[in-house]
């Protein structure tokens, strides 16, 4: 069958990929007799692997009603996600279900997307990849069918841990880790591409843990060494990073290290040092946060905390499966995170 985008599926997409009239894929859904049985399977084979919910005729395909499961994915630049939905995307076909994914901008309400495309795609559950789960519990309780909240924050308000399940790493231990990491190579002078003031998720808890560490060694929080994102620019991106170090660069605070909260802007933060004449790690340490393939081959290879990415993905899918299943309860399971010392970081230069 011909391949489809997923996110917005018709009738006329359908007869497409069946090589059949829109009338023929209709008589079929509303199960004329005039349709043979190889073209009626035909058609039922391709509305369940799309997702494709006729508006009259769930009753006639009961088969596929409820065989689609949505992961809604906040923060379209990050390379992260997208090895996250590919393996999510693998275990849902292996199950005998459809996946919907949609992409949702951080000026979005991803639990008002989940709601309407639950109207709209009769889905069997959700997950949320990303996001700022600091959510009040009136509109959780609106999308009435089991959802999994994986990789960003583990609290939502006023709601019970028994009622959802998390799949995350702890951001604000790991913030303070590689914080720790940076102030034992001799670095006190450590400024942060964070995220938005008012961020309420990973961007919080990492600059949480940042400033712990800060405190425990006796380092004073310099105010002006945290940088937080551009709001007219993709968030956590290596536009962002590279906007936030010319700052750096170009302004009067002493810094040896760059500390970002994504590999992604850790990558932008390399190039603007690059562009400004000076070398990555002679001249200043740069760390980053995710354990991307990119910073893998980047040049030079970069220091990250590493995220359990294909665990993550794997146990947020199969809980969901096993919570629609009713073979087991809501779970929440904080992974530990892995420190890689790698060539954007070095010892501090005694001067």
């Amino acid at each position: 069958m011909e391949t489809l985008n997923t996110e917005e599926i018709t009738i006329k997409d359908i007869a497409k990929v069946c090589g059949v009239g829109v009338s023929t894929v209709s008589r079929a859904i509303n199960n004329h007799p005039d349709i043979s049985p190889k073209t009626k399977q035909k058609i039922a084979d391709a509305i369940e692997e799309y997702g494709y919910i006729p508006n009259n005729s769930a009753r006639n395909l009961r088969r596929i009603d409820g065989k689609c499961i949505a992961v809604v994915v906040k923060g379209v630049s990050n390379p992260l996600f997208a090895d996250a939905v590919q393996i999510m995307e693998e275990e849902i076909k292996k199950r005998k279900y459809s996946m919907v994914i949609r992409y949702v901008n951080f000026d979005e309400q991803e639990v008002d997307v989940a709601i309407e495309l639950a109207k709209e795609k009769k889905l069997a559950g959700v997950v949320f990849l990303g996001g700022y789960f600091v959510r009040e519990k009136k509109k959780l309780q609106k999308l009435r069918i089991p959802f999994v909240l994986s990789t960003a924050g583990a609290n939502v308000d006023n709601i019970s841990a028994e009622e959802y399940s998390v799949f995350c790493v702890d951001d604000e231990k790991e913030g303070y880790r590689m914080t720790d990491y940076l102030i034992r190579l001799g670095h006190k002078k450590i400024a942060v591409l964070s995220g938005m003031p008012d961020d309420a998720s990973i961007g919080k808890l990492r600059l949480k843990g940042y400033k712990r560490a800060l405190k425990e060694h006796g380092i004073a929080v310099d105010e002006d060494l945290i940088l937080h994102m551009k709001r007219d620019i993709r968030f956590y991106s290596m536009e962002n990073g590279y906007q936030m170090t010319q700052e750096l660069l170009t302004g009067r605070k002493e810094f040896t290290c760059i500390f970002a909260f994504s590999d992604a802007m850790a990558i932008g933060a390399c190039r603007a040092i690059a562009d400004a004449g000076k070398k990555v790690p002679d001249d200043y340490s740069v760390a980053g946060f995710d354990g991307i393939e990119m910073g893998d081959y980047y040049n030079p290879q970069l220091t990250t905390i590493k995220q359990p990415i294909h665990e993550i993905a794997m146990e947020s899918v199969t809980m969901l499966f096993e919570i629609l299943d009713k073979k087991s309860e809501n779970v929440r399971r904080i992974f530990s995170c892995e420190l890689l010392e790698r060539e954007s970081t070095r010892h501090r230069k005694v001067l």
